[in-house]
């Protein structure tokens, strides 16, 4: 099963690793045309319904592999709107083949006459609500038809996630889906089969552009609805909670706090006036600062927990009382990752070590990134946490999805590059599940450095990441 935000996501992924969409659409409507050869004979008359986008342009690629078919093509819309550009190329190819075409701009005008079957391929997965017009009326006339009726990828009307419709929906006797099943189209009365188009496999398991998909920015959003990050960190050092807490900032959190001992605060805020740092007395934290942590951390979306901290018994002491009293979203980093394999919390826990510290946790590794990844996700489900295990690979795992990233390069193994990566995480955290903010934190991370390197070359500092952030994730994000 695949949603169809998920669905977005693979296609984009599949086009950033060289399997473009126009390539993803020719299968697609191949795959169209083989159900309609199945369903009616050579000779049969088809009308295919088609909305302007890439729905629609399926069933325009679909039209020409039906030569031996009586086929009309009616496009609900002017051809100048049609919405992407491999959609409008297809279309025209429709036109210079000459195939036969109508543009349907009053919809109580759609004339289908009687066919032996007919199309429809107005909306796709991403479409949700009641219907408007002109697919209103279109799916009426589709409906009165007296013939099987095959929908393209999910049946206008149909919400491909729910199953759910707002109003009318086309009634539909077959549908072909693509790639994987939709969770929408399991309680249909009609014939689902799903058609593998071509997407690698990759495009699942590897982190790409494609996941900057889930993020977005409401234009009518206010301060603090992309999230308040606590880090907490500090005393033997000063620079690791400041690049964390400002690396949150630059990956779109709207708020960074910074809670460290009285000692080195006044050093921390001089980092940066965009910090809110809350003093915590003391030089080291110990466990007469949990009380107060937790009342700040309250007001957080997502506490980042270690870099800087050292690793003092008495600190460790106080990271295992937070956690056995939090029950928000916590990434946890460098020397505390010491505590979680055996506190009890109901907090939910993104952890990012690399190699060495995941032994030290009590898991295990492998050279190979495939079997790396098959240990660490046994160890995720076993500790109940969601894992970023950074390496030239970075493997992901909450336990029961697995993504390796492969974003980043060896100038990366400078101090601090693993502060910057909590800090991008822990953003994430505010705003999306565990395994996509640790996924998306690995890529972003990663990219930045990529971005300095083929900038700069190699010989890079943490602080060069910060200003390549937001061109990795932003620059590059398609929400």
């Amino acid at each position: 099963m695949i949603s169809s935000t998920e669905m977005a996501v693979v296609d984009e992924n599949a086009e950033a690793l060289g399997v473009p969409r126009k390539q993803l659409m020719e299968s697609s409507g191949n795959a169209v045309a083989r159900a309609v050869r199945e369903i009616a004979d050579p000779g049969a008359s088809v009308a295919l319904v088609c909305g302007r986008g890439n729905n629609g342009g399926d069933a325009f690629v679909a039209a020409r592999f039906l030569s031996a078919y009586d086929v009309t093509v009616h496009l609900l819309g002017r051809p100048e709107t049609i919405s992407t550009e491999i959609a409008r190329e297809n279309w025209v190819a429709l036109e210079r083949a000459e195939i036969d075409r109508r543009t349907v701009e009053d919809s109580t005008a759609i004339d289908l006459a009687t066919p032996d079957i007919v199309v429809d391929a107005m909306l796709g997965t991403g479409v949700t609500g009641a219907l408007r017009e002109p697919e209103a009326t279109a799916t009426e006339t589709i409906n009165a038809a007296d013939c099987p009726v095959l929908a393209v990828d999910v049946p206008s009307g149909i919400d491909a996630d729910t199953g759910e419709r707002e109003g009318i929906a086309v009634e539909a006797d077959r549908v072909v889906t693509f790639h994987d099943q939709k969770p929408g189209l399991r309680d249909l009365d009609a014939d689902v089969t799903v058609d593998d188009i071509g997407i690698p496999d990759a495009a699942e398991r590897f982190v790409e552009r494609g996941d900057l998909r889930r993020l977005s920015r409401d234009s009518n959003a206010h301060k603090g609805d992309f999230g308040r990050v606590l880090v907490v960190g500090g005393g033997p050092y000063t620079g690791a909670p400041a690049l964390a807490a400002q690396a949150a900032l630059r990956s779109g959190a709207d708020l960074a706090y910074v809670a460290c001992p009285e000692t080195v605060a006044r050093e921390v805020q001089g980092y940066s006036e965009n910090l809110i740092v809350e003093p915590l007395a003391g030089e080291r934290l110990d466990s007469s600062n949990v009380q107060q942590l937790l009342a700040v951390a309250s007001r957080m979306d997502c506490v980042v927990f270690g870099p800087g901290l050292g690793d003092a018994t008495k600190s460790l002491d106080a990271v295992e009382a937070f956690l056995e009293a939090f029950a928000g979203t916590a990434v946890v980093d460098a020397d505390a990752l010491q505590v979680v394999p055996n506190v009890e919390t109901e907090a939910t826990l993104v952890c990012t070590p690399h190699q060495g510290e995941l032994e030290s946790m009590g898991g295990t590794t492998a050279a190979d990134p495939d079997d790396r990844a098959e240990l660490v996700e046994s160890f995720a489900a076993e500790l109940d946490v969601t894992f970023l295990v950074k390496g030239a690979y970075d493997v992901i795992s909450d336990g029961t999805r697995t993504r390796l990233n492969r974003t980043g390069n060896p100038g990366m193994t400078v101090g601090g590059t693993g502060d910057v990566l909590a800090g991008v995480t822990g953003a994430m955290a505010c705003v999306l599940d565990p395994i996509h903010a640790a996924a998306i934190g690995a890529y972003t991370n990663g990219r930045a450095g990529d971005i300095v390197v083929e900038d700069n070359g190699y010989g890079l500092v943490a602080t060069d990441l910060l200003g390549a952030l937001s061109t990795a994730l932003w620059s590059e994000s398609v929400a």
